[in-house]
């Protein structure tokens, strides 16, 4: 999975937006080809004054136009993809922030200084 809007900010940098508000959030989305689904999902970076209605609505119109070619399960994705439109996304913080943490820890410096 691609992590979008993180262009350019150190760990450090994105854990100060995370306390200020800001949070990861993952919108699903279904691809149907003849006979196989793929789900698929996209993980953004929401700052912790933007809204989520705009990749929202993209991900509900995708997954209103691809999701048309699985008859029987057709309605209960359309569903489900406006339920994360309303909900304004599926929160992934806690399972990137210690993704973030394992693969690039914070420096601490110690406390007890060495002579």
């Amino acid at each position: 999975m691609k992590t979008n809007n993180i262009e350019g900010l150190t760990p450090f940098e994105i854990n100060l937006l995370i306390q200020q508000g800001g949070k990861f959030i993952i919108f699903p989305f279904i691809i149907s080809k003849m006979v196989k689904r793929i789900k698929e999902t996209n993980i953004y970076f929401i700052r912790p004054n933007e809204s989520t209605f705009k990749y929202a609505i993209k991900h509900f119109f995708l997954n209103l136009s691809l999701s048309l070619r699985i008859f029987p399960l057709a309605p209960i994705y359309i569903i489900m993809s406006f339920f994360y439109l309303m909900k304004g996304g599926k929160d992934y913080t806690e399972t990137m922030l210690e993704d973030l943490n394992t693969n690039s820890p914070i420096y601490k410096p110690q406390s007890k200084l060495s002579y």
